[in-house]
């Protein structure tokens, strides 16, 4: 399970990327975070970029509302939202299967 924090900054979640994948998506679960790939490679911030791209049209908020907060050049990241309800991540969230790899 996915644990969101709430805080009176937004939400919180931890994320886990795989860049310089085939597609921008959301993969599932992978020990307590949200997995996602993006065709983006990790230099320069591209990947962090994209990761906050694909959030940002998957919960229908503005990128400016999400923010890399914690491991800005690891593949384990923690992210915020603002503007956004939990119920709303939730669902995202409980619509995701677990991830193996």
């Amino acid at each position: 399970m996915i644990e969101i924090r709430e805080s009176g900054e937004g939400l919180s979640l931890s994320v886990r990327v795989q860049p310089k994948s085939s597609a921008d998506r959301i993969l599932g679960k992978h020990g307590g975070a949200l997995k996602v790939s993006v065709t983006a490679a990790p230099e320069k911030g591209k990947a962090n970029a994209a990761v906050i791209a694909l959030l940002s049209e998957k919960l229908a908020v503005p990128k400016s509302s999400i923010e890399i907060v914690r491991g800005e050049t690891s593949r384990l990241k923690t992210v915020r939202i603002r503007g956004v309800a939990k119920e709303t991540v939730s669902a995202l969230l409980s619509g995701v299967s677990n991830s193996r790899s």
